[in-house]
């Protein structure tokens, strides 16, 4: 059985962050939290749900991405597989075994959880998260001749591409950076359409006005920095 990592990013999720825990599939070998600066009891409920909790003190989405990858590194044996996904809730954990499935029978390096229109909830995606999203992946086939349709939280990747990656965003532009790494070290990449639900608690990126351009900002900065290149 093929080892499998998860790495949530998570900060004031205190409310969630059990369920997503408690929902992931067993036999995953470990689930890591990496705690960017909660004030709640976030740390406390993971550790209770059976995650390892790990701290990031540098803020951004990106920076605790990066702060459980450089955990994962540290471990003696390394893992064949890495999840991301996000605390708050809004994906289904317990479909990770569908967004897994490409990498084990296809040998597929790269898989987004795409959320497709039909199987969101109302709500669960903000009008300015789905423009966002059309516009990033429009602007990505235009630029790159890319077959992506989101940029979702919920993905998996081969750990051995992870690492020839070298992801570097510290904050929202994460998600983006990597499927650009991925499109121009021409690995291997499909997309499986996931149920996306209401998130629990307010987002730190569609939540608020200042968190939505910001995050548009280095979306659409990592992309036209990758067109130039």
């Amino acid at each position: 059985m093929a080892d499998i990592k998860v790495i949530i990013p998570a900060i004031n999720e205190g409310d969630s962050i059990g369920k997503v825990v408690s929902e992931i599939p067993k036999h995953v070998s470990e689930i890591i939290v990496v705690d960017n600066g909660s004030t709640d009891n976030t740390k406390e409920n993971a550790k209770k749900a059976g995650a390892t909790v790990i701290t990031e003190t540098r803020t951004g989405y990106g920076s605790a991405c990066l702060r459980g990858i450089n955990y994962v590194e540290q471990q003696s044996k390394a893992p064949d597989i890495i999840v991301f996904i996000d605390g708050d809730y809004s994906d289904y954990p317990e479909e990770l075994d569908k967004v897994v499935a490409p990498i084990l029978e296809n040998d597929i390096d790269f898989v987004v959880g795409a959320r497709k229109k039909s199987l969101r909830e109302p709500g669960s995606m903000t009008p300015q998260q789905v423009f966002g999203n059309k516009l990033a992946t429009f602007l990505m086939k235009i630029l790159f001749g890319a077959r992506f349709t989101d940029l979702g939280p919920f993905r998996a990747i081969k750990y051995e591409k992870l690492k020839k990656l070298e992801m570097q965003d510290q904050t929202y532009g994460w998600t983006v950076e990597m499927q650009l790494k991925v499109l121009r070290k021409n690995m291997s990449y499909t997309e499986i359409p996931v149920r996306y639900k209401r998130r629990i608690g307010v987002s730190k990126v569609s939540g608020t006005l200042k968190g939505t351009i910001f995050a548009g900002i280095k979306i659409l900065g990592w992309i036209f920095k990758y067109s130039l290149k």
